[in-house]
């Protein structure tokens, strides 16, 4: 790499995004623990190859913070950089180390670049026989489900597995019907083309069979209810299950294989009612379904797409009153879903890749890696609540989606600002279901004056809850300012004489905002004390430290 290659790949890195999780970057002025440089090394790596990157980086002498230039000292010599390869291979496995070691002068300061290659397929990368991996900004072990995704980089894919002793006769030929007039859909410049073809012609070059060979992949979507003995132990199942309100199971039906048809039924199955409600603005309500028929199919479509066969279990769609709940077995890849909305790419691995890649070819999901995203868009534009994933369960994900307005002030607020970008809604959506966020995203929220509160408890901003008729709902959360509890105060002591903290705590309590504490509110409350005794002057405490007594000062006001 040149001089300059290596100037403008480091004014790249420096662009990128805080939360990078394969690019890391520190001060390090004079020295760096060896020890530590191993764990990043680990880190990096292994998450250059969760994120199906080429490479990872570790940049020394640039402040990670705001991303300063200050220079190190770090290893002055050449020669002592280079050993550095063999210091670091002599504790990773397979002796992996530094791809390259490069240093850089930006004016006066030197800046020292590693190159750190990704982990391979199949072998998480570890120090000193450790595996570590970024989670935000701190490095920590990596997680079992990180482990076991880099470790399944090397199975075979159970979807591209042949049967010998099916043929063609195990497909549904309404199925294969079906499935022509989808790939048609898909490939609109060979209409005429693709009717010349015979069935095996057409599934070949749909990717579902091998050679005329039938595969997993083809009986699950395709296959005769009765072809799934061929895939067994495994699975091909979808169970829909109605629940009411107190969770009660209602009614509840099995789908099983050719599920390019199946997925019709479940659909019909779903009550989609339809939904009402008012903007502000305008005296003309807004009326959909409260499910988007393209949301249902697509996360069905996922489903289908990433269950892990071989762990033997059911894709589950529960439906409940105002949600639906769809859940397949198998751990979610990419990691997370806000690092697939934000790379808005296809992740480097897939769990059945011959699977997805058909159900591309069918048109039955939108593109690999693009379908969470439209997903999140989709919602957007219905000014309804996002899509929530849940990972916490072992070896399942799971997607809710809401089919009701949770909090108006949110929907209003989407409706009045449709130039909002998706990143920025995600974070309004976090605060309507009360998600904790982070210091920067509250940041990022307060500088467009789309919230208000004190960090961390962040509400709506009070002009839309002003637009709306939940201004109760709003002053819950944000109470009232400290005037008025101040007042409270001075007029409690002054029709009583005095006031004991207990006494206090009564009062003001019930009135604070929900979203505090009872500790955060005993400080509240403090604050409010220790600024009208010692700075307002308005109160003075006659009784002790430990058993207060507050009264009026001279000073007060009548």
């Amino acid at each position: 790499m040149t001089t300059n290659e290596r100037r403008k790949t480091f004014e790249q890195l420096l662009l990128l995004p805080k939360e990078t999780e394969w690019v890391e970057f520190k001060e390090a002025k004079q020295t760096f623990d060896f020890d530590k440089l191993g764990r990043y090394f680990s880190a990096l790596s292994n998450e250059a190859n969760l994120n199906g990157k080429d490479c990872a980086w570790l940049v020394l002498g640039v402040r990670d913070g705001d991303r300063k230039v200050v220079g190190t000292n770090y290893r002055p010599g050449e020669s002592d950089l280079d050993n550095l390869k063999s210091e670091m291979a002599n504790h990773t496995n397979n002796r992996i180390t530094f791809t390259m070691i490069y240093t850089l002068l930006r004016g006066e300061e030197r800046v020292i670049m590693f190159k750190i290659p990704p982990a391979s397929n199949g072998i998480p990368t570890s120090w000193k026989g450790h595996y570590y991996g970024r989670e935000g900004e701190s490095i920590n072990a990596l997680s079992l489900e990180e482990i076991e995704r880099i470790r399944d980089q090397t199975k075979p894919d159970w979807t591209a597995q042949i049967y010998e002793s099916a043929t063609i006769g195990d497909l549904a030929p309404e199925a294969i019907t079906k499935a022509r007039e989808q790939y048609k859909q898909k490939h609109p410049e060979k209409p005429d083309q693709i009717d010349l073809w015979d069935d095996f012609t057409f599934l070949n070059k749909a990717k579902l069979t091998i050679s005329r060979k039938i595969t997993a992949a083809a009986i699950i979507l395709l296959g005769k209810e009765e072809s799934e003995h061929f895939i067994t132990p495994s699975v091909a199942r979808i169970t829909w299950i109605l629940k009411d309100a107190a969770g009660t199971e209602r009614d509840y039906q099995h789908f099983g294989p050719p599920f390019i048809l199946n997925v019709d039924g479940v659909l019909s199955s779903i009550r989609n009612l339809r939904y009402r409600y008012l903007p502000h603005e305008t005296l003309f309500p807004i009326e959909i379904t409260k499910y988007d028929p393209w949301v249902i199919r697509e996360a069905l479509h996922n489903c289908i797409a990433h269950q892990d066969y071989t762990l033997r279990g059911k894709i589950n769609v529960n439906e409940h009153l105002d949600e639906l709940i769809f859940s397949n077995v198998g751990g979610f890849i990419p990691g997370d879903v806000e690092t697939v909305i934000r790379q808005d790419s296809p992740p480097a691995f897939y769990r059945n890749p011959f699977l997805s890649q058909a159900m591309v070819n069918l048109n039955m999901i939108d593109t690999i890696g693009g379908g969470i995203k439209r997903m999140f868009n989709t919602q957007k534009e219905r000014f309804f609540p996002l899509p929530d994933y849940d990972f916490t369960r072992p070896n399942t994900v799971s997607v809710r989606i809401q089919g009701k307005i949770l909090d108006e002030k949110y929907t209003r607020l989407l409706i009045k600002n449709r130039d909002l970008n998706l990143s920025t809604v995600m974070l309004l959506d976090k605060v309507q279901k009360r998600i904790p966020i982070s210091k920067d995203e509250h940041t990022i929220l307060k500088s467009q004056e789309l919230v208000e509160g004190r960090y961390p408890n962040v509400f709506l901003f009070s002009q839309i809850a002003a637009a709306t008729e939940t201004k109760a709902d709003y002053i819950k959360y944000r109470g009232f300012d400290k005037k008025y509890y101040q007042d409270m105060i001075l007029e409690f002591i002054r029709e009583n004489g005095c006031a004991a903290r207990k006494e206090i705590d009564q009062l003001l309590t019930h009135k604070l905002p929900e979203v505090l504490t009872d500790l955060q509110k005993k400080v509240k409350i403090n604050n409010l004390l220790a600024e009208m005794s010692c700075k307002r002057r308005v109160i003075e405490n006659r009784g002790s430290r430990r058993c207060p007594k507050w009264v009026l000062t001279s000073g007060s006001p009548l």
